[in-house]
């Protein structure tokens, strides 16, 4: 038996719309939410894996601390060191506040949030299908430049035996099969880290965007609230009316507090990597520029680290873009209610739409480290910082 559109629309899931890619990537590298019933084999699979990037920032700190003081050598390992340390943070952040993680999801898919009609669910969809796109083109990316990592030993280190990556290892690579196991261990690792990132990224970031639907969808519903048409109707049918209005205005005002509970709970949850990444991305920016310069423009190692510094600062801006969408999409509520029907409602609309007004003209902001907004300002003045700091760095080196 078919469905009713309204039973269609009421089954939709939130998680499965905007989380779908990252939980099947985290589930499958066994870093996603736990289930209650978990077994002692999936315990001891997500251990191993998290254990293994943390092994891989190991072996390269062991490595700037044994060529520290040669600012070449350094600058050619930092900036991966960089996106290993963001990655270890991240996931560990992600785990150690997973009973946070599962309390927004549990709301993402509550009552409240659910859509109600056609409009809802359309707005919802046009979200998820944004920030989705912008997903995929990093994770795409990020991969494209593992490849391009993998590449580099066979085109710039020809006739040599050299692994893709600067960094100590407990094995030669001038013997077999060491050589091919480390370079299995580097290249496999690194690709799984970029799947990692993706997934925690894709996480915060999409549930940051799913706030901005259901602010759209508060709009929709307080832009519904229309004058009564047929004025010659009797009081009682007209006195219904204005009931309907009111309760729906004050729905509006508990899904507005629900959003705004909601999006401090994921700053509260992610505010910590998401201020490392904003500070670390100011040295990498440095650093990778500084390795553009010498390296030879034709070779494998000059596309990798351009591709590299490309993926981070797009994932930084779309960190940053998040941030301002939710607080240029937060900001128009109080615009939109004046545009309602307000002057045709009752004294006690009017009355409730005033207290209404003074709580939703404060925009809502997302934070890293519950200091820095993320906003499209931000990412512009990091990018300034950073080419002042790189631009300081060339010229020391030039002296």
């Amino acid at each position: 038996m078919l469905l009713s559109l309204s039973e269609c629309i009421m089954t939709l899931t939130s998680e499965d719309l905007y989380l779908n890619r990252a939980r099947f990537v985290m589930k499958y590298l066994g870093v996603w939410v736990p289930h209650p019933n978990e077994t002692f084999a999936h315990k001891c699979y997500r251990i191993f894996m998290m254990t293994v990037q943390y092994l891989f920032l190991f072996f390269q700190i062991i490595y700037i601390v044994q060529v520290w003081g040669d600012l070449g050598a350094v600058s050619q390992a930092s900036y991966l060191l960089f996106t290993q340390a963001c990655l270890c943070l991240k996931i560990t952040v992600f785990q150690i506040n997973v009973d946070v993680v599962k309390d927004l999801l549990e709301r993402m898919n509550s009552d409240s949030f659910k859509p109600q009609n056609e409009d809802h669910e359309r707005i919802l969809k046009w979200h998820a299908a944004r920030i989705k796109r912008l997903l995929l083109a990093f994770m795409i990316s990020s991969q494209t430049t593992c490849g391009l990592w993998a590449l580099k030993p066979l085109f710039d280190d020809a006739g040599s035996r050299n692994f893709p990556f600067d960094m100590w290892m407990p094995v030669r690579p001038e013997y077999s099969p060491q050589y091919e196991l480390g370079y299995l261990f580097q290249l496999v690792t690194i690709c799984i880290s970029a799947y990692m990132y993706f997934g925690v990224d894709s996480v915060a970031l999409s549930m940051v965007i799913f706030g901005c639907a259901q602010i759209d969808i508060i709009k929709e519903k307080i832009l519904s609230i229309k004058t009564f048409e047929d004025k010659g109707q009797i009081s009682k049918k007209r006195a219904k009316y204005l009931e309907t209005n009111y309760n729906k205005l004050i729905e509006c005002v508990k899904q507005h507090q629900g959003v705004v509970t909601f999006t401090r709970l994921v700053e509260d949850a992610y505010h910590t990597f998401l201020l490392f990444q904003l500070i670390g991305s100011v040295g990498l920016i440095c650093m990778s520029g500084l390795r553009i310069l010498v390296v030879d423009w034709r070779s494998m190692q000059f596309a990798s680290i351009v591709t590299y510094l490309s993926v981070m600062i797009s994932q930084l801006f779309v960190s940053c873009w998040c941030g301002h969408e939710l607080t240029a999409t937060s900001d128009e509520l109080n615009t939109v209610l004046y545009k309602c029907a307000w002057y045709d409602q009752d004294m006690k609309f009017k009355r409730a739409l005033v207290f209404v007004m003074m709580r939703m003209s404060k925009p809502l902001v997302l934070r890293a480290g519950h200091y820095v907004t993320l906003s499209r300002q931000t990412f512009v003045t990091i990018l300034r910082t950073s080419y002042s700091y790189f631009a300081v760095l060339n010229q020391t080196i030039k002296d």
